[in-house]
């Protein structure tokens, strides 16, 4: 009998098209032609490189964050059948399109949270690259998947939280003895305390190895992106923080590992890019054939492992505080971090000062431990206001 899974394409939502996750999905999705299709492209601001992909790929919607970037939109697509909406409320709504089978939320921060909730409220899969979602908002998440049907589900493209999906593929989590997650260390992993003092918004952009944008590069060399995905793995593998290891591994070649009961660890390699986890993603439970050069191990003759400092990158050890602490704090400790990784690359705020900046207002937003939608939106703004209000004290 032949399977011929080319007859259902999957139709794809992709929020956040213009960033470099979004980029590499609409790469990977060129590389499947029949497979998979572009239903909807949403971006934030950068509205010609939206018009330009829209052009190419041809989706049914195209949305931009920036209502008064869409008289610009309408006419960069004129004559052409493709719906154009602008706004928050728009970006959240077209997820639920009957169009719509995978919705890779691919924005950066917090605004990624509403569209993903939206999305499994309407039992779409969810590839999900926007760490935020899972730090802010777990618990709720977690009930909501819990809820919905058997067919909604989260596949992670964080390219850690993809390895530890493979490694536990056909093993129950009850042997999972350990999640080791794999940090490149950023940067700034081997200079001093002092010299961390002296660091400029250039030297943090400059990724050893992977291509990112600038708000994930900067939590990579603060190593709060670690934390972050500390706290994803806690929710999507149902895996308590005691049980989650951080090891800086500066060859980004091991994405991640797990340690079973019996002693046994399972590690997935592969070259540092992102297309990788992506493909797993939109084509799981299959493979997808690549003419993507492999991994080739030779190059790499030595694979080295260190414990993470948290003494000088303190944010990583205020995650762990963090989901202890439980409650609203997650949404807390993301939200001061946003403003802290903007006030540095504005030049607002020195890299040494921005865990001192995310502590202070964790101290000044008031605990709650619910974790319901409208308490942690009131917890978002909350803490935003305290900490730019502690900012221009600072």
């Amino acid at each position: 009998m032949t399977n011929n899974h080319h007859d259902n394409t999957r139709n794809i939502a992709i929020l956040g098209s213009t960033g470099s996750i979004g980029t590499q999905t609409l790469d990977v999705i060129s590389e499947y032609p029949g497979r998979f299709r572009a239903t909807v492209l949403t971006a934030n601001t950068n509205v010609e490189m939206l018009a330009a992909q829209a052009r190419k790929y041809l989706p049914r919607q195209v949305v931009i964050g920036r209502e008064e970037l869409l008289p610009r939109l309408r006419d960069m697509l004129a004559g052409l059948p493709i719906e154009t909406s602008a706004g928050a409320s728009a970006i959240e709504q077209c997820v639920a399109r009957d169009d719509v089978d995978t919705v890779v939320t691919a924005m950066v921060g917090y605004s990624g949270l509403a569209p993903t909730i939206n999305a499994i409220r309407n039992n779409k899969c969810i590839a999900l690259a926007n760490k935020e979602t899972l730090v802010v908002a777990g618990e709720l998440i977690t009930s909501l998947l819990r809820e919905s049907d058997s067919t909604t589900h989260i596949i992670p493209v964080d390219s850690e939280h993809s390895a530890i999906f493979q490694c536990l593929e056909g093993e129950t989590t009850e042997h999972a003895s350990k999640i080791i997650l794999t940090a490149s260390g950023g940067p700034f992993r081997t200079l001093s305390a002092e010299r961390l003092k002296q660091v400029t918004v250039a030297d943090a952009l400059h990724h050893p190895n992977w291509d990112m944008g600038a708000k994930v590069t900067i939590d990579s060399a603060s190593m709060m992106n670690k934390g972050f995905e500390m706290i994803e793995a806690h929710w999507l593998f149902d895996c308590p923080a005691s049980k989650i290891e951080v090891v800086v591994h500066p060859q980004s070649i091991v994405h991640s590992m797990v340690q079973f009961a019996d002693g046994s660890v399972k590690a997935q390699l592969g070259v540092p890019d992102m297309h990788l986890p992506i493909r797993y993603a939109l084509g799981y439970p299959e493979r997808l054939h690549t003419s993507q050069p492999p991994l080739s191990l030779e190059q790499y003759s030595r694979l080295s492992f260190e414990a993470p400092d948290t003494d000088r990158f303190p944010l990583l050890r205020y995650a762990f505080d963090a989901i202890e602490a439980g409650g609203n704090t997650p949404c807390v400790l993301n939200a001061a971090n946003e403003i802290a990784v903007s006030a540095f690359l504005n030049g607002r705020l020195p890299f040494v000062e921005m865990p001192g900046l995310v502590a202070a207002t964790i101290e000044a937003v008031a605990y709650s431990p619910h974790t319901d939608y409208d308490t942690l939106v009131q917890t978002n703004a909350e803490a935003r206001a305290k900490a730019e209000e502690i900012l221009t004290i600072l």
